[in-house]
């Protein structure tokens, strides 16, 4: 039997506030690029995360990879560290890093590639809203 890759995928919640800002620009380019979003008190959204892991079934346990381990992995390693919290001011991942959906995504990844094997293929896609979101990487 030929080895098969498959994908699984974990979704996840948080909620957060932020802010976009280039502290570069002027009030009135930061106003004009970033609209809302540029409030000066933050607004907030309701995450929605999707990892996706690739990789070879184990013949052992039937498993890409442990989904309960993945939700673990999730939990301790971005959930508590992003959940509820102000992304500009309560993070150092984004007190120099405009914590765009763009930026969050990439973060996550870079913080869940550090801790999950490279033997699978890591992807994350984040739901600012229900309309939009981001994915990387994006191959």
């Amino acid at each position: 039997m030929t080895s098969q890759r498959v994908s699984v995928f974990r979704k996840e919640h948080f909620n957060a506030a932020h802010r976009l800002n280039n502290p570069n620009w002027s009030d009135e380019k930061n106003e004009r690029v970033y609209g809302k979003c540029n409030n000066f008190n933050f607004h907030g959204h309701n995450y929605d995360l999707e990892v996706r892991l690739t990789g070879e079934i184990d013949p052992e346990t039937g498993y890409v990879y442990d989904m309960k381990q993945l939700s673990d992995v999730i939990k301790e390693n971005v959930l508590d560290r992003f959940d509820h919290k102000n992304l500009n001011l309560d993070t150092e991942e984004f007190s120099d890093l405009n914590p765009s959906a763009e930026n969050i995504a990439i973060v996550i990844h870079d913080i869940l590639r550090k801790i999950i094997d490279s033997k699978f293929d890591l992807k994350v896609r984040l739901y600012e809203t229900e309309r939009n979101y981001v994915e990387y990487p994006t191959k």
